[in-house]
């Protein structure tokens, strides 16, 4: 029977895929007669093929290959010649050589070889054993890694794959899934980052204000920032709660079960000891990751101009997130290597292998996110972002008390099928100051919020977003697993947020209209712990009947 389903779902599967490009095909020909497609609704065909495929298929290297064929073929008007030479010189090898992307691989490859390092000197082990004996339940195990989140509020990058690598082995201990573990990293990475004065998403939001004081503007705009913060409500309240719903249900059952993967094996690869018997001890995780934060704050603040009489916030607002990381992190993996050296953990020859380990650690994730900038480009190179700036200008005029809504909702459609929240702030926030500069300022405060809570949003639910990426990374979850746990947790809270901002058009007080979302969402937790219970009441009452 089994066997059976399984091929029936095979059959199905590769139907709609042979379907899906049989479309494509007539799609291309059919902008080939078109002519010229830069700045049209066909520059969305890229980024829709490679999501629709990667959520059929659960496969995302092939399906962002597909997407950035698809953008060739565009950009070529379906020129073979043209398409390789598009993809590879303009995708693939400009995305590559960019200094920031370089600077984000650098900082990745480096920040894989400290997790190596403290894994391999027992670090990682020692933390675990001392946080099972202070953090005796599942709740607590998330909530701590809920803390830590929202304390690192500098980077999503640093944030995901360091808070992945502290609470892994306590996540573990306490039967949490992979894929919950990814969700509590990804919520609170990009939304406590968007909420935070002192971040490297201030610092580019702040980029794009011209002709206003984008620091002050940042900062008035964060009590409107309701997906950011009613995520961290719902995330919280989940945990408390003890509720789950969606994919994320089944993983949970599953993890309860030993299988914290969801893949049917109950073995999860162990955090290795120092081989000569001697045991790490919670020092060997901890200072690495104190002088890690340290240095990386010192990184950015230095490529701001800290050091040259810029003051701190303004060092911070001018900082180069990619070179500050990529040189904190330089320092921290020296600091980690001289501290295990001082200390006897390793020896010289077993810091200088988790170089290699830690590279191939993070093959995946530079992987995708290589797939996924290059995505990025072929998007840009036929006019996506041209596509939606001009779509919003044209709504502008008649909806004013509407506009947060229907801004909130662009900016998750253009960070979903572009996978990048900073491009959307850089296409929607000129956009929104220029339409409501010298008229509503705080109509123009509530609609910038609603582009950068937006742009979260749809970062949160595409999976070729960066940030995405880094959780799976960071959580060491199947990457697909992890979009597709998060999504109805994601979409939830969009929907109060965009609610929130139909009613803040016309409000435009955020002390009115936060409450008021925040009751929402805890109502309905609530509702779905009280229908949670009535089920698993249900079910148990069917098993003693049979």
């Amino acid at each position: 029977m089994k066997g059976n389903m399984r091929k029936k779902k095979t059959i199905l599967k590769r139907s709609i895929l042979t379907l899906i490009a049989v479309v494509c095909v007539v799609l291309l020909v059919i902008a080939r007669q078109a002519g010229d497609v830069t700045g049209t609704a066909w520059a969305l065909m890229p980024p829709i093929v490679a999501i629709t495929l990667a959520l059929l298929t659960k496969e995302v290297y092939s399906s962002l290959f597909a997407g950035i064929v698809v953008g060739g073929v565009l950009f070529s008007g379906c020129s073979f010649e043209g398409t390789v030479t598009h993809v590879l010189e303009d995708g693939f090898l400009s995305v590559l050589s960019d200094s920031g992307n370089v600077g984000i691989l650098i900082f990745l490859i480096l920040l894989g070889t400290i997790v190596a390092l403290m894994n391999n000197a027992g670090g990682s082990a020692a933390f675990g054993e001392w946080a099972k004996s202070h953090i005796k339940t599942k709740a607590g195990a998330q909530l701590a890694t809920i803390l830590l989140g929202i304390l690192i509020f500098i980077d999503d990058y640093f944030n995901c794959l360091t808070v992945g690598s502290v609470m892994r082995p306590v996540t573990d201990g306490h039967n949490v899934s992979r894929a919950k573990l990814a969700f509590l990293i990804d919520a609170t990475a990009a939304p406590v980052c968007i909420i935070s004065p002192i971040s490297s998403w201030a610092a580019a939001v702040c980029g794009f204000v011209d002709g206003e004081d984008g620091m002050n503007l940042f900062v008035s705009a964060i009590p409107y920032n309701f997906y950011a913060i009613l995520m961290v409500v719902l995330m919280i309240g989940m945990v408390l709660a003890k509720v789950e719903f969606g994919p994320m249900e089944l993983h949970e059952r599953n993890a309860e079960r030993g299988d914290l993967l969801s893949n049917g094996s109950i073995r999860v690869q162990e955090d290795v000891r120092e081989k000569d018997g001697k045991k790490g001890s919670v020092a060997d995780l901890v200072i690495p990751i104190i002088s890690l934060v340290i240095c990386c704050v010192i990184g950015m603040i230095y490529t701001g101009g800290f050091f040259s009489g810029t003051d701190f916030v303004t060092a911070f607002s001018n900082s180069s997130a990619s070179v500050g990381l990529s040189i904190g992190s330089f320092f921290g993996l020296a600091i980690t290597i001289l501290l295990y050296q001082v200390r006897g953990v390793l020896s010289f020859r077993d810091c200088m292998d988790c170089l290699s380990e830690g590279f191939k650690a993070m093959v995946p994730a530079i992987l995708i996110l290589s797939f996924a900038w290059t995505l990025k480009a072929m998007t840009d190179s036929i006019g996506c972002k041209e596509f939606v700036a001009g779509s919003m200008k044209l709504i502008a005029g008649d909806l004013q008390m509407f506009l947060p809504a229907v801004i909130f909702l662009v900016g998750c459609f253009l960070a979903f099928a572009t996978g990048t929240s900073w491009g959307t702030f850089g296409i929607l926030i000129p956009i929104v100051v220029a339409v409501f500069e010298g008229t509503n300022h705080e109509l123009m405060l509530i609609s910038i919020s609603a582009c950068m809570a937006g742009a979260v949003c749809g970062d949160h639910c595409s999976p070729i977003s960066d940030t995405t990426i880094m959780a799976s990374a960071g959580a060491q979850c199947d990457h697909m697993n992890h979009v597709s746990t998060q999504l109805p947790y994601a979409v939830l809270t969009a929907v109060v947020s965009c609610a929130a901002y139909v009613l803040a058009g016309f409000v435009q007080s955020a002390w009115i209209v936060l409450p008021i979302a925040i009751v929402s969402i805890v109502l309905i937790i609530l509702l779905l712990r009280f229908v949670q219970g009535s089920n698993r009441k249900r079910e148990e009452e069917l098993k003693e009947v049979h």
